[in-house]
């Protein structure tokens, strides 16, 4: 009968001579584990040597210029100030001009704005009145004022157009909120102030400007033409709470200039304005500043700090103490070398041309012994003051030549992607011969199992036997005193 464990019916220590053999048996498959897990390690590590040059490269490019710059104007910054900032703010970009501009606001841009009449007009509070009553479809359309006063004619933008259907006995408030319902766009507002002389609807063309006055019609009481001197019950009149719709206009250096809004571009080149209230008689100063170092000065350091963060992860990838005997990752590793050598030859771009400054360590930047960089910033700035277009075109070449060179390292070609791609390539062919190895070595236990299951039987069957004939032997006359 055969032993559900091995030894069990033999007494032979079987389970750890099967765990024996089977360690033994094991040792290739451990070598090729070993070896997985080494790939498994360089491509963790080549990934962190792409990773840091990749940023460097990065912020090599930071110092090319881009379509439509130049070596000497890609650094340029504008800034844009008032004098009175409760007149106008600014701001500039690329494409300003330094320098100061006289600035005088005669008028702000301004909505459209429409009241209702009050308590006090008892004409147009019994038209409102007979018109509530009566309901019907409010047009509003908005459009602009053409022609010269009084021959003003209303052109209307039928893409705005606006029609509510006011119930018969309407309040102002059912108004109000069927003009909002309806201009879902938000080109119009309705709301409603309770004044000292009652209640007042109050309409609004929520965009600045001459091109957004309005027209009511079809309801009596809500009715405003802006033709002509603007007739109707509604008033735009500013004693009556109302606003007529009007452009911005203002001056610069002299010259006039209007805006449908307050916030005003293309007016001078790259400079945004934003005019905030009128100074008539009082003209304040714009002036546009422009800083050609800041951004430089910003670019080298960037490039320095990054420089310096690749070097230290190479550093510690190739490492090796003899002491401890403790290694990077990469130590040794060819691919590393090259990476080492041809970013720190990078160094020794030269600009070419006139300039005195040729070469990196001329504007102060220095390579050190442990593989970084040091900037020397009083020399960086004596230089840019010394020959700012000598600096910008060093600096746009070796940005040039490091983007280019290190594209042979972490690019879908470099010399990076390649031995990562080949160590990938030999982890799967280790796993396809773990796998074969695996399936071997279940046999081979199989096979030691299925015979020391057969020893563990007879041995058993052999101690049955021998424990019989000894019981048989015992019970012969004479056994005993024998």
């Amino acid at each position: 009968m055969a032993v559900s464990s091995l030894g069990v019916g033999s007494g032979l220590d079987l389970n750890n001579l099967l765990t024996s053999l089977m360690q033994a048996e094991q040792q290739p498959l451990v070598a090729l584990q070993r070896k997985e897990a080494s790939f498994q390690s360089r491509i963790s590590a080549l990934g962190s040597l792409k990773g840091s040059l990749s940023s460097l490269q990065t912020a090599a490019q930071g110092f090319i210029p881009t379509t439509g710059q130049t070596a000497l104007n890609k650094y340029a910054s504008f800034s844009a100030t008032v004098a009175d900032n409760t007149i106008a703010s600014a701001s500039a970009s690329t494409g300003s001009v330094a320098g100061v501009y006289s600035l005088e606001v005669s008028a702000l841009a301004a909505g459209h704005r429409l009241t209702s009449p009050n308590s006090t007009d008892l004409v147009g509070t019994a038209a409102l009145t007979a018109g509530l009553a009566a309901g019907g479809t409010l047009k509003i359309e908005l459009g602009a004022l053409t022609g010269t006063s009084p021959a003003l004619a209303f052109a209307a933008d039928s893409a705005r157009e606006l029609n509510v259907t006011v119930a018969a006995g309407a309040t102002l408030e059912n108004v109000r909120d069927a003009i909002n319902t309806a201009a879902t766009d938000g080109r119009i507002s309705a709301t409603i102030v309770n004044g000292t002389n009652g209640k007042q609807l109050v309409l609004s063309s929520t965009k600045t400007g001459t091109e957004n006055v309005m027209k009511l019609s079809g309801i009596g009481g809500l009715d405003f033409n802006p033709a002509g001197a603007g007739t109707g019950t509604l008033s735009q009149a500013t004693v009556n709470g109302g606003q007529a719709a009007s452009n911005a206009a203002f001056k610069l250096n002299g010259i006039a200039a209007t805006s449908s809004t307050n916030t005003v571009t293309g007016v001078l080149d790259g400079v945004t304005l934003t005019l905030s209230k009128t100074n008539v008689g009082t003209p304040t100063n714009l002036t546009v500043t422009k800083d050609s170092t800041t951004s430089l000065t910003t670019a080298v350091n960037s490039f320095v700090k990054t420089f310096n963060e690749a070097a230290k992860s190479m550093k510690d990838l190739g490492y090796f103490n003899a002491d401890t005997k403790q290694a990077g990752a990469l130590q040794g590793d060819s691919t590393l070398r090259g990476a080492t050598s041809q970013v720190r030859s990078l160094l020794q771009t030269t600009a070419g041309g006139s300039s005195a400054y040729q070469t990196l360590s001329n504007i102060g930047i220095a390579l050190q012994t442990d593989g970084t960089l040091k900037l020397d910033t009083t020399k960086l700035n004596a230089a840019i003051a010394a020959d700012y277009a000598g600096v910008t075109s060093l600096v746009s070449t070796v940005g040039t030549r490091f983007k280019e060179s290190l594209e042979g390292l972490v690019g879908t070609s470099g010399n990076i992607t390649a031995a990562t791609d080949s160590a990938n390539r030999l982890i799967k062919d280790l796993g396809k011969r773990q796998t074969a190895l695996l399936d071997r070595l279940n046999q081979v236990e199989a096979r030691y199992r299925k015979q020391f299951s057969a020893l563990d039987t007879l041995v058993a069957s052999m101690n049955k036997t021998s424990s019989y004939l000894t019981q048989q032997l015992a019970n012969l006359p004479g056994a005993a005193s024998s």
